[in-house]
């Protein structure tokens, strides 16, 4: 009974502070912000018909569908973030939505991508 009465205030505590607005600092992690903004959901650990995966990204040589190549580095990402249209991946399609960011959320998405290593 007493660990009920636990979860209970941990859980009325919790629907607290998300009532009041909780802690505005955002996201703290770069895998947060993605999971937050529906990332995860289609760049997932290995490519799929959706979209390429971040893992081993950062680095990488990245081909488009004019059959170009870019170098994907610091700024590829956060271009690619910005305005994902602007240059498809090979074999992928123009699908993913546009994302209005603060400087901190693009250095957040880009230092995880970075991490996921290349």
């Amino acid at each position: 009974m007493a660990i009920d009465r636990r979860r209970a205030a941990v859980v009325a505590v919790a629907l607290l502070a998300a009532a009041c607005g909780g802690d505005s600092s955002g996201p703290a992690t770069g895998e947060e912000l993605a999971r937050d903004l529906g990332c995860l959901a289609c760049h997932t650990e290995e490519d799929t018909s959706v979209a390429p995966t971040w893992r081993g990204l950062f680095g990488s040589t990245v081909e488009l569908d004019d059959g170009s190549t870019v170098s994907a580095d610091e700024e590829y990402i956060r271009r690619s973030i910005v305005d994902p249209h602007a240059e498809i991946v090979a074999g992928y399609r123009a699908t993913m939505p546009q994302f209005t960011l603060d400087d901190e959320e693009l250095d957040l998405l880009v230092q995880y991508i970075r991490e996921l290593g290349g």
